[in-house]
């Protein structure tokens, strides 16, 4: 199983950036797919959940209504739309992706993409 993201880069406080996470030999469909983000010296924090089959998406309450996460099953990909970027969302962004569907153990990590907001 490998994830790859891809997307991140550096844009001006109040741009946007629209990351993806697109997966071999797995299927996003099947499970929990979560964007999570570490920025340095502190703890990696989830950003983004997608429940199975996107019956509901949960979001940290620090990027409601900025960024929106969704998914292409047909490209295999997931994607978290950032909006109204802000210099704390500025960290390492990692999917993450959980097979069993709870949103909890998740097994497969890409390897991040950089976010850099100024």
């Amino acid at each position: 199983v490998q994830l790859v993201e891809s997307g991140g880069g550096s844009v001006q406080s109040g741009g946007s950036l629209r990351l993806s996470c697109e997966a071999s030999g797995y299927t996003f469909s099947s499970g929990c797919t979560g964007w999570f983000r570490q920025a340095p010296g502190k703890e990696r924090e989830v950003v983004a959940a997608l429940f199975t089959g996107e019956r509901d998406t949960y979001y940290d309450d620090s990027v409601q209504g900025r960024f929106t996460a969704s998914q292409d099953n047909a490209k295999n990909t997931v994607y978290l739309q950032m909006n109204s970027l802000k210099p704390e969302d500025t960290a390492m962004y990692y999917c993450a992706a959980d097979p069993g569907g709870s949103c909890q153990y998740y097994g497969y990590w890409g390897q991040g993409t950089q976010v850099t907001v100024s």
